[in-house]
């Protein structure tokens, strides 16, 4: 009897058992912090973040100690969409921003001037001297015959000067030149001499992608090696209408003034133009990281939360970049660090792509 009622006894606690296996199962599957025997903990260094290891340790980088991926209460749920593909919104504690040197800069208006620099000469043209000679004989020509009763003969002197007034544009000067040129009979003799107490031509060459900056009236400094210290102002005339095929460069055309007659035909010259782009939304050029498919920028949203940004810059002025679209007027931007940040950026979004991923094949 007694025997009979011990193994009753088991019966019912095995059958008990039993029944609250499948319960435990249950619970475990639904706890979002529990970690399956395949989920390893992961380890990464503060300092170099796509270096991650399956154990604790020292980084064999920086030798500094290897911290586990999510200590900083992060849960283990894939980070929220961001418009960036491949990076993810990071979080960095503060006591860490400090040790990688995060500096942030304010995006804001500032006055922008773009300095474009270039190589040249002080010119010697005789063909560009010919043909302003040509064209005052034509105008002068066509002032004589134009009350000449012979249609043929003003028709002539007419296409005389159209023809010579189109030679002067195709050699690089401008309209106003031309309009210039029109009400004086004095030579340009300076394109053939340097006078003491006379202005020189000077040549200089852009490239294509400087082409749309440079334009007449701007301000340009001249250098001569020749004359170390010494600075030449003069401003820009003119800017040629044709590419150069070959160097896919223009040429601008600046008269400057020579006091002292120092600056001598076919010298050779360094020049500055100064280009005013006007009040601009800017960021510093550390700010700014090309993939060269995109542009980045990290901003901070607080508490530690830097969220990726793709945006849009114009020029490069002394420093900064010109903010075409991406970014607003008093937001803050990573300026320093920004790499590392960068890192972990694009690991965090690998990891989380790689457990998205095997979630759905888990499925």
């Amino acid at each position: 009897m007694r025997r009979m009622t011990v193994s009753v006894l088991i019966g019912v606690m095995l059958a008990v058992g039993l029944a609250a296996l499948p319960a435990c199962k249950q619970s475990r599957g639904n706890d979002p912090h529990a970690r399956t025997p395949s989920q390893k903990p992961q380890y990464h260094c503060p300092m170099h973040p796509s270096y991650v290891s399956d154990k604790p340790g020292d980084c064999p980088i920086c030798g500094m100690r290897l911290i586990p991926i999510n200590s900083q209460g992060e849960r283990n749920e894939q980070p929220p969409a961001t418009p960036v593909p491949g990076r993810a919104t990071v979080m960095v504690p503060s006591d860490r921003e400090q040790l990688i040197g995060v500096r942030t800069a304010t995006v804001s208006k500032r006055e922008l001037t773009v300095l474009v620099r270039a190589s040249g000469r002080v010119a010697y043209d005789p063909e560009l001297y010919s043909a302003i000679a040509e064209y005052q004989e034509a105008l002068n020509a066509n002032e004589k015959i134009k009350d000449n009763p012979w249609p043929d003969v003003r028709e002539r002197a007419e296409a005389l000067m159209n023809a010579s007034q189109l030679r002067l544009r195709q050699l690089g000067l401008s309209e106003a030149q031309i309009e210039e040129l029109s009400k004086t009979s004095q030579r340009p003799t300076n394109l053939l001499l340097g006078q003491p107490g006379e202005s020189v031509w000077v040549y200089a060459q852009i490239y294509e992608y400087e082409s749309g900056l440079v334009r007449a009236g701007q301000a340009m400094e001249v250098i001569s090696s020749a004359f170390p210290g010494r600075r030449f102002l003069g401003t820009v005339r003119a800017v040629d209408p044709i590419f150069n095929s070959e160097t896919r460069s223009l040429r601008l055309r600046a008269e400057v003034p020579n006091p002292d007659g120092l600056l001598k035909p076919e010298m050779y010259i360094d020049a500055v133009i100064h280009v005013s782009l006007g009040s601009k939304l800017a960021i510093p050029e550390e700010a700014l990281m090309d993939t060269g498919t995109r542009q980045l920028a990290f901003v901070m949203k607080g508490q530690g939360r830097y969220e990726p940004r793709e945006i849009r810059v114009g020029h490069e002025a002394e420093g900064y970049f010109e903010v075409v679209s991406g970014l607003n007027e008093g937001e803050q931007v990573v300026a320093s660090a920004n790499f590392l940040i960068d890192s972990e950026s694009k690991l965090k979004a690998a990891l989380s792509e790689s457990g998205a991923g095997g979630h759905q094949h888990g499925k």
